[in-house]
């Protein structure tokens, strides 16, 4: 069995892409037992409850200029496509705090993944926002969640503390962008991977586990 810590953000697009291309290279190995869990990491935890407009945003925060920014866009949509991922025109950021909060508790009902991609689809594909409880909770429905407790969930604040831990646990480990996937708490697979590196990567890992059991 291989773990599978997945240390992202649904603000990250490239979360996204990485995400997807993670999925494929897993369906080429339909033989390999894995279990992956989603880790909080938050891109922008400073962010307020207004959000912020993205092409803003995004241009004072890396350096660039408006047009250099949609060539990025276009190479993201380029490789989503490649993975079966359809990005929207995502026009503002937004908090993730308690999106992360409702796929802590995702992880234990075991419905962490449908919840993962809903969010993803909400925010990445279809430009709503993500700090929203009506857009969390319609993510949960899709996901197959309990809709009374993830309401309770969103409303008392539940597992913020958890979360808030796990993020201090993935810094302190070295974790400073996203995504970040760590196999068996010891192989890190940096960045927006193709689904074939992904494959290739998965494979030698299961490989030397063999070796050394």
């Amino acid at each position: 069995m291989l773990k599978i810590d997945f240390v992202s953000d649904i603000a990250c697009p490239w979360c996204a892409v990485g995400l997807y291309a993670l999925e494929q290279a897993l369906a080429q190995l339909p033989d390999m037992p894995v279990e992956i869990h989603f880790q909080p990491f938050e891109l922008n935890p400073a962010m307020g409850p207004e959000g912020e407009d993205s092409t803003e945003h995004l241009c004072r925060k890396y350096g660039r200029t408006p047009a250099q920014l949609e060539e990025t866009r276009a190479h993201l949509r380029e490789r989503g496509a490649a993975v079966s991922f359809t990005f929207g025109p995502r026009t503002r950021i937004w908090n993730t705090f308690d999106a992360h909060r409702l796929l802590h508790w995702a992880g234990l009902e075991g419905k962490q993944l449908a919840l993962k991609r809903a969010l993803l689809q909400a925010y990445q594909t279809d430009d709503q926002n993500p700090s929203d409880p009506a857009v969390l909770l319609e993510a949960a429905r899709k996901a197959g969640l309990d809709g009374a407790r993830a309401r309770e969930v969103l409303a008392q604040g539940t597992y913020a503390d958890e979360v808030r831990a796990l993020q201090r646990q993935w810094q302190e480990l070295g974790i400073q962008s996203v995504p970040s996937v760590i196999v068996n708490d010891r192989y890190l697979i940096q960045g927006a991977q193709p689904p074939q590196a992904f494959e290739q990567a998965l494979r030698r890992i299961a490989e030397q586990g063999d070796a050394a059991g």
